[in-house]
C-alpha cells in the first residue's frame, strides 16, 4: 500500500538558515504515516478506543540536501513490511519540480496495548488484515 501527499513548505518550517528545520520532515513524515493508516481502513480513534497505539520504535533518517522556503515537496509513503510483530514504513520525501531527494527514511511501529502497557506479540488480526490489502 502506498500514499502520495504534496505539501508547501512555510516559513515556520525553517530554521535561523532559512532551511527546513530537520524536526519538520518528522512531522510530515508522521501525517503521511496517518493518511496512509487511514486509506488503509484503520481509524485511529478506535483504535484507541479498543486501547491499541503504534508508537515509532524505531527511526532511520538520511538527510540528503535541505528542502527550503517555498518549495513543494512530495511525500511518499510505502507499507514495506506488515507483520507479524511490526509494521516497517518506507517514506521519501522529494522535491515536486526538481526531483531532488530531500530524505530516505525507514520508520518501524509496532502495536502497544494502553491498558497492560504491554507490546502485542502479534499485531492484532484487524491491523494486519488493513495494512496487507492491496491499494
Amino acid at each position: 500500500m502506498k500514499y502520495i501527499n504534496e505539501l508547501r513548505v512555510y516559513y515556520a518550517d525553517t530554521d535561523a538558515y532559512k532551511v527546513v528545520w530537520h524536526g519538520a520532515y518528522l512531522r510530515w513524515m508522521e501525517a503521511a504515516r496517518v493518511e496512509l493508516t487511514n486509506k488503509a481502513g484503520l481509524d485511529l480513534k478506535l483504535m484507541q478506543e479498543n486501547f491499541d497505539v503504534m508508537p515509532v520504535v524505531e527511526l532511520n533518517v538520511k538527510y540528503k540536501i535541505s528542502a527550503k522556503l517555498d518549495d513543494i515537496l512530495v511525500i511518499d509513503t510505502e507499507i514495506k513490511e506488515a507483520g507479524p510483530t511490526k509494521i516497517v514504513f518506507s517514506q521519501i520525501i522529494k522535491n515536486k519540480n526538481t526531483g531532488v531527494i530531500n530524505l530516505t527514511a525507514e520508520v518501524t511501529c509496532v502495536a502497544v496495548n494502553t491498558q497492560s502497557g504491554k507490546m502485542y506479540r502479534k499485531l492484532p488480526d484487524y491491523i494486519l488484515t488493513a495494512l496487507n490489502k492491496k491499494d
